[in-house]
C-alpha cells in the first residue's frame, strides 16, 4: 500500500508543477481527489463483500466438514460390522455323543475344540469343508446332491411296489 501512497503524492507534486493557472490546478487536484477516493470507497466495498462471502465460506465449510464427520463415522461403523474378524460368532451345535443340542460362542481363529455342556466331551470342530467325501449324507450343509438320492430311494420304492403288484396279478 506504500507504494501506492507513494504513486499518489508523486503525482499530485508533478500536477502541482505542471499546472501554472492556479484555478486550473486547484480544479484538477479537487477531481482527481475525488476521483481516488471514489476509487477507493469501490476498494473498500469489494473488500467488504469479499469479506463477507468468505465468512460466508468458512461457514459453509464448517457445515460440510460436520457432515462429513457424520458420514465417516458411518461408514466406519458399517465397515467394522462387516470386517470384524475378532468377534465371536454363536454356532448351534448337537454333541456326537449324547445328542444334546447346544449354543456356543466360537471365534474361528481361537476354537479348534468345545466341551458339551451336557456329558463333557470335547468336541472338535472342523473348519475345512475339504472333507466333504466323508460325508455320511444326513447333514444339511455338504454339497452333496441329498434330494437326488431320496429321489432315488423313492423310484426305487415305487418300482419295487409295482413289481410286487404285477406279481399279484398273475
Amino acid at each position: 500500500m506504500s507504494e501506492l501512497s507513494n504513486r499518489y503524492q508523486q503525482i499530485m507534486k508533478d500536477l502541482q508543477a505542471n499546472i501554472k493557472d492556479e484555478k486550473d490546478k486547484k480544479l484538477v487536484i479537487d477531481k482527481f481527489q475525488e476521483l481516488c477516493m471514489m476509487f477507493m470507497d469501490v476498494i473498500d466495498r469489494l473488500t467488504y463483500l469479499t469479506d463477507l462471502r468468505m465468512k460466508e465460506v468458512e461457514q459453509q465449510q464448517k457445515e460440510i466438514d460436520n457432515r462429513m464427520g457424520k458420514i465417516q463415522k458411518a461408514v466406519d461403523e458399517i465397515e467394522s460390522d462387516i470386517y470384524e474378524d475378532d468377534e465371536n460368532y454363536e454356532f448351534e451345535i448337537i454333541c456326537p455323543y449324547c445328542n444334546h443340542e447346544f449354543v456356543t460362542d466360537i471365534s474361528s481363529d481361537v476354537n479348534s475344540e468345545v466341551e458339551c455342556p451336557e456329558c463333557h466331551n470335547m468336541i472338535e470342530l472342523d473348519w475345512n469343508s475339504d472333507d466333504e467325501e466323508e460325508c455320511s449324507h444326513d447333514c444339511s450343509c455338504c454339497s452333496h446332491d441329498h434330494v437326488a438320492e431320496e429321489d432315488e430311494d423313492y423310484k426305487e420304492n415305487t418300482s419295487d411296489k409295482e413289481d410286487n403288484d404285477n406279481d399279484d396279478d398273475m
